[in-house]
Order: C-alpha cells, then sequence, then structure tokens
C-alpha cells in the first residue's frame, strides 16, 4: 500500500523501527476505512515521532509494545501534535482489531454487571440500542458512585440514603426533565437487581421523581418565514452544503427526525412512484409520503455533484483487499474517514447554519424544525388527526406536545368584546 501512497519514498516508512513492518498493512486498513489518500499520508509523517518517543521509553522491538505503551506517546494536549494524537489512536485500533497484538483488556466488575443488565435489556425487555446505551450510562455511574469496584458487597447493603446521595450528585448537572429520565433508569436497573436477590426488594419505589408538568415550558417552534430563509442561507456550493441542505429541507418538509433522516438509504426514494419511505424508530414502521418537487431536486443535487463526489474521492486512490466499501445510506459524511451519518452530526449541522445566518435563533436543536412543521400544518388548516398521520404518531395526545401555541395563536380563541357597553343594561356593574 505504502508503494500507491509513497512510490518513491516508501522504504523511508518500511524501513522504521519498531512499527516499520506493519505500516502498509496500517495504510490498508485506512484506506479500507474510508480514509483519503492526503489524510493517510498525514498519519505517516507522523509516524517518525512516533517511532522516536517509543525509544525514548525503552522499546526496541514491535513484541514489547503494549497498548499502555503505545497511548502514553500521545501529546498530553492534542493540539500540540494532532497528527500524532490520531496516529496513536487509530494505530492502537489497528493493532487491537487487525493484528490482534495485545489481548483486549479484562473486564471490570462494573463492566461485568453492566453487560449482564445490558443482555436483559436487549433480550427480555426488547429495547432499542439507542435506549440500552442511556440505562447502561446511568446504572455504570450508580455502581461506580457506590463503591461496587472495589467491594462488591456494597450492593446488600444498599438503602435509601444511598440512591438520594447519588442523585444529589448527579442532579446539579440535569435539568428536571433529564433528571426523571436518570430516575427512571435507576428504578428499573433497582429493579434488576432486586429480581436477581441482589438487593432488598423496594427500593425502586422509595425514589421521588422530579416533576414535571406537561406544556410548561414555551413552544419550540420558529416561525416558517423564519425556516425558508434558514434554508436559503445554506451554501449549496460544496458537497458539505448540499448535503445539509437536503437534510434540513427533509426535515422541514416532512417534520423527520435527525435519527430518521440518517438513516435514509437510496432505496427509500422510489424515483418513478414519486414517494419516500421513512423507517421510523419509535413505531418501528415505515411511513410512505410523497416526494415533492423540491426535495426530489435537492436530492438529486446532492445525488450528482455531493455524494458522488465522495465517492470518486474514495477510490482515487486503489489499495490491494477488493474494492472500498460501498454504502446504501443515503448521506455519507463529508470529512475523513468517510461513513454514515450520526443524529449528533445534522444536530451539529444546524447550529453550525444557524449561525452562520445571522437569524434570530435560540434553540440549539435541529428538533425544533419538527415542532415548526407541525405548527405550519396547523396554520395551514389541516386537522389534528391529518397531522398525527404525517408525524407518524399513534395518539393525537402525542401531536399535542408538538402544538403549543404561542399568545397570538391563542388570541383568535378570545370571543371579540362589545364596543359599546350599556350602562343601564341589567346585570352591569355601575
Amino acid at each position: 500500500m505504502l508503494v500507491e501512497l509513497y512510490p518513491r519514498v516508501h522504504r523511508r516508512y518500511t524501513s522504521l523501527a519498531i512499527i516499520g513492518p506493519i505500516l502498509d498493512g496500517y495504510g490498508a486498513w485506512l484506506l479500507k476505512r474510508g480514509y483519503s489518500a492526503e489524510r493517510a499520508r498525514e498519519h505517516f509523517r507522523a509516524a517518525p515521532r512516533l517511532v522516536h518517543r517509543l525509544q525514548q521509553r525503552g522499546l526496541r522491538a514491535l513484541t514489547s509494545l503494549t497498548r499502555a505503551r503505545l497511548r502514553a506517546c500521545a501529546p498530553t494536549d492534542s493540539q500540540q501534535d494532532p497528527d500524532l494524537t490520531v496516529l496513536v489512536r487509530q494505530l492502537t485500533r489497528y493493532c487491537e482489531s487487525e493484528l490482534s497484538l495485545y489481548p483486549p483488556p479484562a473486564l471490570t466488575r462494573i463492566e461485568e454487571r453492566v453487560a449482564a443488565y445490558r443482555t436483559h435489556l436487549r433480550q427480555v425487555r426488547g429495547f432499542a440500542p439507542s435506549t440500552v446505551t442511556y440505562h447502561d450510562r446511568t446504572a455504570s455511574e450508580f455502581l461506580a458512585h457506590i463503591g461496587y469496584e472495589t467491594d462488591p458487597a456494597r450492593l446488600a447493603a444498599l438503602d435509601r440514603r444511598d440512591l438520594d446521595a447519588f442523585l444529589c450528585a448527579v442532579g446539579p448537572r440535569q435539568s428536571r426533565a433529564s433528571l426523571q429520565h436518570v430516575v427512571g433508569h435507576l428504578r428499573a436497573f433497582l429493579r434488576f437487581l432486586a429480581a436477581a436477590g441482589e438487593i432488598p426488594t423496594g427500593l425502586d419505589a422509595q425514589i421521588d421523581t422530579p416533576r414535571v408538568y406537561r406544556g410548561e415550558q414555551l413552544p419550540r417552534a420558529l416561525p416558517w418565514d423564519t425556516v425558508r430563509a434558514l434554508l436559503h442561507s445554506i451554501d449549496r456550493a460544496t458537497p458539505m452544503g448540499r448535503r445539509d441542505y437536503a437534510i434540513l429541507l427533509l426535515m422541514a418538509t416532512y417534520g423527520l427526525r435527525a435519527c430518521e433522516a440518517v438513516t435514509l438509504t437510496l432505496d427509500d426514494v422510489e424515483w418513478r412512484a414519486g414517494r419516500l419511505r421513512i423507517p421510523q424508530r419509535k413505531t418501528r414502521r415505515s411511513l410512505w409520503l410523497p416526494l415533492t418537487d423540491e426535495v426530489g431536486t435537492a436530492l438529486l443535487d446532492y445525488l450528482r455533484h455531493g455524494r458522488h463526489a465522495l465517492n470518486v474521492r474514495r477510490q482515487r486512490v486503489p489499495f490491494r483487499g477488493g474494492p472500498p466499501r460501498s454504502y446504501r445510506e443515503l448521506f455519507l459524511r463529508c470529512r475523513t474517514p468517510t461513513g454514515v451519518l450520526k443524529p449528533t452530526a445534522v444536530t451539529e449541522a444546524f447550529q453550525a447554519w444557524s449561525k452562520r445566518s445571522g437569524l434570530a435563533i435560540p434553540f440549539q436543536g435541529v428538533h425544533c424544525l419538527r415542532h415548526s412543521y407541525a405548527v405550519h400544518l396547523l396554520r395551514s388548516g389541516l386537522s389534528l388527526k391529518t397531522i398525527g398521520d404525517l408525524l407518524g404518531h399513534r395518539t393525537l395526545e402525542s401531536t399535542c406536545v408538538y402544538l403549543r401555541l404561542a399568545v397570538d395563536d391563542l388570541r383568535d380563541v378570545a370571543l371579540p368584546l362589545p364596543a359599546v357597553v350599556d350602562r343601564n343594561a341589567p346585570g352591569v356593574a355601575s
């Protein structure tokens, strides 16, 4: 692989001490994962500095390399040498996954307990992977708080004071709504432990839940003119701009969630039938919606001049081991390594374009587009049932959460007052 990247000076890297024999395979692994040739060369330019740090620590052979020794070569501040920081991180993953150079670390007591709980959530309760992750996080933090790693018998003596101390520790960095979720996760974990006979029963019922009232927050809907202005402000001269415009336009046109937008595939767009399939993660059903001309044009522009450009760049440098992976997902990363997007990337794109637009957008989350879409449909005269069907809701109660109207909307509900009041009329106070 180094011959393709460095036709003349590839021996400069393969002859390096300690890691030189594995750099050729490491380069092929980088390109297979979607790194561009330019980014791979930046990794190799940092290789001599890594060898120098390894030799300073007394290493002379690859067989003496351990995970801890390799990670110790990373700069304390990643900004001092970003290329070396990334090289250490990715080379560690390569040695673990491809070379099995050193065995994976043994699981700690907390990791073993959480792994058993994770299996229970998936196989018994049937939770989605994202939900399991949230439960795992709370369970791990709780076990670490009570000192389970050093004293496993601590669970048998668990009481309400331990639960209150944990919630007081995590409460200051949580909102009431977020803390309510933490309490729910903790209750589920306590029921799991009680069913296994590891803690006294009934502890889950002794936790008080923060009070969160329906409709207490202000509406998160943007004016529809602001939504349109945000879309028009996106620069579509670059592949990233075309991709972000297509994603945000989809969310504004159909009220999609970020997780639904990133899971769309090329097979979900039926061009001849003029419809779009939305796989909904919450209901685990597919929702078919008509493909509008504006959305179809944006998707074609991205596929031809955005996504296609990424594929050409990824395939510019051939390497041994077969062609790079082809993705069926509709939206891909524009930065290396190439791959599918995550919902957090959609939120970051929304925040970046909101800041560049200069518009008065007080919300940081991209979910406000879904709220704006629901309010826009209501003001257009659609019924709650129709709006709920378009949003993929099962009940009207779920739809009403998105339709908390502002004061201007409530003014239309009030009855008109008479212009002149007859003071002599019966029942009128003097």
